[in-house]
């Protein structure tokens, strides 16, 4: 889910890791001083728009690595969380960094996530605007339930349990419906949903050139 530009919330010290509160906690995730920055993909290609596959397979270097480059990438991409299948990886995994509307920070990954809220369609929903790095640019209003539950494991498979309010809710949701193969933008309507793909059109080249900017430039080893 890529970072949204509206006026800061109340920055709160607390920091909750995989779930559970932590007293410190740098200003990026040691992951992704060891990963590398891959490429975004964008809405149209295939491993975005199908139900990814499940870990079956913990504890391993090669999964542990994809986390790490993930971090890195949602950092340099602008992201506050963001999906395997958006490394162009055929994977039910995330990692997050996300502020929730009370400004407590929030940072892990979940594996094979099960998702959880409370509210309808009809009730109990916030409408706020989204946007995805596999959208690059453009951002939309849409209804999401304003607490959320994930449950899955860590890349060791250990068990985790997430859970988040307000904007971080929202985050939750939002990469747990990638992992199933499902972006913000089809929950829009079709007119929506078009107008949208119109201005990423428009402003995606800008986007690419800022991540390539900042691949250069950000510096993950304070």
């Amino acid at each position: 889910m890529s970072e949204q530009h509206v006026s800061e919330p109340p920055i709160d010290a607390r920091v909750w890791v995989q779930g559970e509160p932590v007293d410190s906690y740098p200003e990026w995730a040691p992951e992704a001083e060891r990963g590398r920055a891959l490429r975004v993909t964008v809405v149209g290609e295939d491993v975005l728009h199908r139900r990814n596959a499940e870990v079956t397979e913990f504890g391993t270097p090669g999964l542990r690595a994809l986390v790490d480059d993930m971090f890195r990438t949602m950092y340099v991409a602008e992201g506050v969380g963001l999906a395997a299948n958006q490394v162009d990886v055929d994977l039910r995994l995330f990692v997050y960094d996300c502020r929730d509307d009370d400004g407590v920070r929030h940072v892990g990954h979940v594996v094979n996530p099960v998702l959880e809220t409370e509210g309808t369609e009809d009730e109990g929903v916030t409408v706020e605007s989204e946007g995805c790095l596999s959208v690059p640019g453009p951002h939309a209003d849409l209804a999401r339930a304003p607490r959320a539950r994930v449950t899955g494991a860590d890349v060791d498979g250990r068990p985790v349990t997430v859970e988040g309010t307000g904007y971080f809710a929202r985050c939750l949701q939002h990469e747990t419906d990638h992992t199933l193969g499902r972006l913000y933008i089809d929950r829009l309507s079709a007119r929506e949903r078009k107008k949208v793909l119109k201005t990423m059109n428009d402003m995606k080249d800008q986007v690419f050139a800022r991540r390539a900017e900042n691949a250069e430039s950000m510096d993950f080893d304070g």
